[in-house]
């Protein structure tokens, strides 16, 4: 009896240093104990400044992730600063407190500064933004990447602008200021865009909602008109400017943007007749009587580009009668006539005018005579 406990003790021994030895096995060997993650937010790497008029407006997009590759969560505090060119006796190193707000991770971040009165003086000179991301206890990953804009005087709002519907275009006129300064033309489409029901299985050729049009001023020059080509008659359009400096900051270009002017509100009206027909000239055909063939005059021209062309009236007139429309009720299609209603020996002068879609009509193109022969 005493040797089957000993024997049963002995197994169990066994069996519980087999358990022992799988369990050591399979855990293997415990890594090194990981920190904690700071929870730094990534720094912003796409910030982008734009100044108009005394007013710097910065955006930005917010990380998703902290350096530890982790999703952040809730609010970030974002701090704004400046640093001004060291020319203008402030430090280099120096970043001037200039604004705080707080958005989520992935928000597209904003903020916008009105300028302090030295920043709004002088002549122009660099002026750099950075946003930093901090964490609830106040550390961040360091600094975004530099976002260049330009102190100094602004330049002044445009003035007096007007707007003039022509065939070529729209004619923008303002009043002329410091010589050397740009100017920069914002379109507004005020039309609704057409629908695409109506316009069949293609889609509808649609014009861009926005469009921006820069004057450039050469050296000494004062822009104080442009025409604006891309206008589609029928529309209607929001027009204002400003004007632009432009200075070199860290080898590139950077724009100071004045205010912009006041709205003006133009109808693109399509009153212009199309362009006078060119090139009429006149044949004579004489009479086949063995054929039975009338004399005739035959008519031809160069023909009209416009778009919304309709087609082409005929007149005639013989020395002492008043000009008569001869080609009907409706306007020709192509560029050619065939005048068969004729008197031999008799001579006739021609004009041709252009209609448009709108019933817009040319003046008469330049004479053309012919003489039918008399046999």
């Amino acid at each position: 009896m005493w040797h089957a406990d000993r024997d049963g003790q002995f197994r169990f021994i066994v069996l519980l240093s087999v358990l022992l030895v799988a369990l050591v096995s399979g855990c293997g060997t415990p890594g090194a104990p990981q920190p904690p993650s700071l929870n730094l937010p990534d720094p912003v790497t796409d910030l982008s400044a734009v100044r108009t008029g005394n007013v710097v407006a910065l955006t930005w997009t917010m990380p998703r992730r902290n350096t530890d590759k982790l999703l952040l969560k809730g609010t970030i505090e974002v701090n704004i600063c400046r640093k001004q060119d060291a020319a203008t006796g402030a430090s280099a190193a120096l970043c001037e407190p200039a604004g705080h707000v707080q958005f989520g991770p992935a928000e597209d971040g904003s903020f916008s500064e009105t300028l302090p009165n030295p920043l709004i003086a002088g002549a122009p000179r660099a002026l750099t933004y950075f946003v930093e991301l901090k964490n609830g206890r106040g550390r961040s990953a360091g600094m975004s990447n530099p976002a260049p804009a330009v102190a100094g005087e602004a330049p002044g709002p445009v003035t007096g602008l007007s707007a003039e519907v022509r065939r070529s275009g729209v004619v923008l006129r303002w009043n002329p200021s410091v010589p050397g300064v740009s100017v920069r033309l914002h379109r507004k489409l005020l039309t609704p865009p057409p629908s695409r029901a109506n316009t069949g299985p293609l889609p509808p050729n649609v014009e861009p909602a926005e469009r921006n049009l820069m004057v450039e001023a050469g050296p000494g020059a004062t822009p104080a008109q442009a025409l604006d080509k891309n206008i589609t008659f029928g529309n209607t359009y929001e027009y204002r400017a400003q004007r632009v400096i432009r200075e070199e900051v860290d080898g590139g270009p950077i724009e100071m943007e004045g205010e912009l002017s006041a709205p003006i509100r133009v109808d693109a009206l399509d009153v212009f007749p199309p362009a006078i027909p060119a090139g009429l000239a006149a044949v004579a055909t004489a009479a086949n009587p063995a054929a039975g063939t009338p004399p005739s005059i035959d008519l031809s021209w160069q023909p009209n580009t416009e778009p919304d062309l309709a087609g082409y009236e005929v007149y005639r007139r013989e020395d002492q009668t008043p000009w008569e429309r001869i080609s009907g009720d409706k306007p020709l299609i192509g560029p050619a006539f065939h005048d068969a209603n004729v008197l031999l020996g008799h001579t006739y002068h021609y004009g041709v005018s252009a209609v448009d879609h709108g019933g817009h009509e040319s003046p008469r193109s330049a004479e053309a005579s012919e003489t039918v022969p008399s046999g």
